[in-house]
């Protein structure tokens, strides 16, 4: 009697049981009938448009070329200084086009429909970054914020084809021709040197709108000299020529765009590359030439010639592969092959290693330094540069390295620590350019997304 009852008993509750399962799948159906009819929120998630870029700065912030007021970091003596890149919220930002960073100032090129073409940051102690009625009343010539630069062109406005900026001068080339302020003491803004000028509050702005009636394609700036390339793929230098950096034949200071001699003549010329007083330049042929100080053999020296002043082939280079990419610094130099392979020699933090310092032939650093590994194979550099003490490249996902002297956190690698071999700098953005002051970096990146 107990077993039928017990039968029934297990029997409706397995009923009821079925009932609940089926009543909770058809409540679940039409609940999420319910979700897909009704309103649900939308996540709109902010996207760059292809014309937007980021700016990143580091490295030595007291004299205001990072272009941000507030102090970010500090060094043990107090001074304020930024160890990892910060990424500068000025509005106009988004439309930079160009930057190039001078002894403690940085410059903008940005892409306006008015006359606010450049802006900088910075020491402004010889007008290099524009005069200003407001700089008067300042006790220090520093600008700590961007502002504009104002550049006497023609026209409402005209497009920035290309920045440099050396240790106190700055060439804005614009469709309309050259333009260059700061100091002239040397004749590296293109016009005549005046004995003992004051370049403190100067409205001098020079204007150089072509080269014997060549197009300027490019401009190139040391510490104290300008070179210019033209359409034709010549090249003119002017300013100061002491260590043969003119590459004019002689060792005078020349104002007046003058064409570089020797083995570069009749040579095409498509890059230069010039942080301080050694010059490098690069043919359509992937032929490297050189002129300039070559106290650390950064160039082939003629006998104990230290100071070339006439461009010479650089045949150390001709085994390298094909060159696409060069960089001279404070004592060294880089060459790149399109194979991304990248190659140092001379004098300094070079990439080889703490026992490495000095080294007279190309030398290549293993592309395993640059994130090449079996993960990423096709990863390699596809730009380098560099500044008076630091080197650095970018590959093809937009990845920086850096590596070299790190005085004020300059390489932006979370460390004042001198960095031996290449190093990823961490950068939330794809990194496109970077260019190098003496004590302070500014990287131009497209956002991810």
């Amino acid at each position: 009697m107990f077993g039928v009852l017990n039968v029934m008993r297990n029997f409706a509750t397995k009923a009821v049981s079925r009932k609940k399962k089926r009543s909770l799948v058809k409540s679940k159906t039409l609940y999420a009938k319910k979700i897909k009819t009704s309103t649900l929120p939308i996540y709109d998630y902010p996207r760059s448009r292809p014309t937007d870029y980021r700016i990143y700065s580091w490295g030595l912030q007291e004299h205001g070329a990072l272009g941000v007021d507030k102090k970010i970091s500090f060094a043990d003596n107090g001074t304020p200084y930024a160890g990892v890149p910060h990424r500068l919220s000025f509005g106009e930002f988004r439309r930079v086009k160009d930057v190039a960073c001078g002894y403690g100032f940085t410059a903008f090129a940005l892409k306006t429909g008015n006359s606010k073409i450049v802006f900088g940051c910075g020491i402004n102690s010889d007008s290099q970054l524009g005069y200003n009625l407001k700089d008067e009343k300042l006790k220090v010539p520093i600008i700590k914020e961007p502002r504009p630069i104002h550049i006497p062109i023609k026209g409402n406005t005209t497009k920035v084809l290309g920045l440099a900026a050396g240790r106190a001068h700055l060439l804005v080339l614009t469709e309309e021709g050259l333009y260059a302020l700061g100091n002239n003491g040397y004749g590296q803004c293109g016009r005549p040197i005046i004995s003992n000028e004051n370049y403190l509050h100067s409205k001098a702005v020079s204007y150089i709108p072509d080269v014997r009636g060549d197009k300027i394609t490019g401009v190139y700036a040391g510490q104290d000299h300008s070179m210019v390339l033209t359409e034709k793929g010549e090249v003119y230098a002017f300013g100061w020529g002491a260590d043969g950096q003119t590459g004019l034949g002689h060792y005078n200071n020349e104002y007046k765009p003058s064409a570089v001699k020797g083995a570069i003549q009749g040579q095409k010329i498509i890059k230069l590359a010039c942080t301080a007083d050694c010059v490098l330049a690069l043919s359509d042929q992937g032929k490297v030439f050189g002129w300039g100080n070559s106290e650390y053999r950064q160039l082939p020296a003629l006998g104990h010639n230290q100071q070339i002043n006439l461009a010479i082939e650089v045949k150390a280079c001709n085994s390298l592969g094909e060159i696409v990419d060069i960089a001279a610094g404070g004592s060294f130099c880089m060459a790149l092959n399109s194979q991304g392979e990248v190659f140092v020699w001379g004098f300094g933090i070079l990439g080889l290693g703490p026992d490495v310092q000095s080294i007279t032939q190309p030398t290549l650093i293993p592309k395993t330094l640059f994130g090449a590994n079996p993960y990423e194979p096709n990863s390699k550099v596809v730009k380098i540069f560099c500044g008076v003490s630091q080197l650095g490249a970018i590959t093809n996902y937009g990845h920086l390295y850096m590596w070299g002297r790190n005085k004020f956190g300059t390489l932006g690698i979370g460390s004042r620590n001198d960095q031996y071999f290449p190093l990823r700098v961490s950068i939330g953005a794809l990194v496109q350019k970077a260019c190098c002051g003496v004590d302070h970096m500014v990287a131009l990146c497209k956002p991810f997304i």
